[in-house]
């Protein structure tokens, strides 16, 4: 699982530009489901809360090199530090969430039903930023949590409520995603990455640290062997580069044209899972999957309808005061 902000490109872009953001954005979603693989592989012997900590350790130290060479550290808004506190608190729940579940579920089955967040985003953003949203989008998003609910049924026979918690981490995402469309014309989308991180590091160390004295197991630090060290250095790296390729793909395609292309994460994640763990989704399963994937689609094609027609003065006097955090 992994979250990106878009937005970073005009519709304008040239024919041979869109083809590479294109490119790039298949290579991100084939990277994005490594992210998972290797979280799952070390669910066996780490807590959640560790591997989410790893996570952000080592995907700092992969961005590091890239942050001092190109000098992007003086693109820090330091004033703006409680607001990427936040946003690092919000995403650290969700990545706590969705890996406690890959610990009892098929990385097919929970990256499905996390691929609600699109549907919840829409909510969301009528309900916050005053965006207008028709009865035809509020169906499509009704139809995508029945198909979430066709997925969830047998996996919550299986493993009980914790089925539900990527329903958490998509909720949790769609939170991020707002968040940071508000902050994105103001700060450059390496700056923000990067410290998302780096608060990341010691929100989990301070749950570490709560759940050392508690004893709570799902908090809990451990010492990693060397194969979990690699299975984590894993997740820390393929976070950066689908992160890295996300970002340069944003930035020379249009978002509405890159957006469908993040449900061919489902599709990798499927392979790498059956590759992996020998797990694919039986014929019910499917049909919630490809219920979600059809109704965030929709979603996304009205969306770019929306977006074509002309903006009224009053369209614009909203959009002006929620771009300001």
């Amino acid at each position: 699982m992994t979250s990106q902000a878009g937005g970073l490109a005009t519709p304008s872009a040239p024919t041979t530009t869109i083809v590479n953001g294109l490119l790039l954005m298949l290579l991100a979603m084939l990277a994005a489901p490594l992210i998972d693989i290797f979280s799952k592989l070390a669910t066996g012997t780490t807590s959640p809360t560790m591997i989410t900590a790893a996570r952000f350790l080592f995907q700092a130290l992969f961005m590091l090199p890239i942050v001092l060479w190109n000098g992007l550290w003086r693109n820090f808004s330091w004033r703006m530090s409680a607001y990427h506190a936040v946003r690092a608190a919000i995403i650290t729940l969700s990545m706590i969430c969705f890996v406690a579940t890959l610990a009892v579920m098929p990385v097919a089955d929970a990256i499905a039903i996390f691929f609600v967040e699109p549907i919840i985003l829409t909510i969301l953003a009528s309900i916050f930023l005053g965006e207008t949203i028709g009865w035809r989008r509020y169906t499509a998003c009704g139809v995508g949590f029945i198909g979430a609910m066709i997925v969830i049924r047998p996996s919550f026979e299986e493993v009980g409520l914790i089925s539900i918690l990527p329903v958490i981490t998509a909720f949790c995402v769609a939170v991020f995603a707002l968040m940071t469309r508000a902050l994105a014309p103001r700060e450059n989308p390496w700056a923000m990455q990067f410290q998302m991180s780096l608060w990341g590091i010691p929100i989990c160390a301070l749950l570490l640290l709560v759940g050392d004295m508690a004893e709570v197991d799902f908090l809990a630090p451990s010492m990693p062997d060397l194969s979990v060290l690699l299975w984590l250095l894993g997740v820390g790296f393929f976070a950066a580069l689908s992160g890295i390729l996300a970002v340069y793909a944003y930035r020379v395609a249009p978002a509405s044209v890159l957006a469908p292309l993040q449900y061919f994460e489902i599709v990798s994640a499927t392979v790498f899972g059956w590759l992996v763990f020998g797990d694919f989704p039986d014929a019910v399963k499917w049909l919630g999957i490809a219920i979600i994937i059809g109704s965030g689609l929709y979603i996304i094609w009205r969306e770019r309808r929306v977006a074509a027609k002309p903006v009224t003065a009053a369209e614009t006097s909203v959009a002006s005061r929620i771009s300001t955090p």
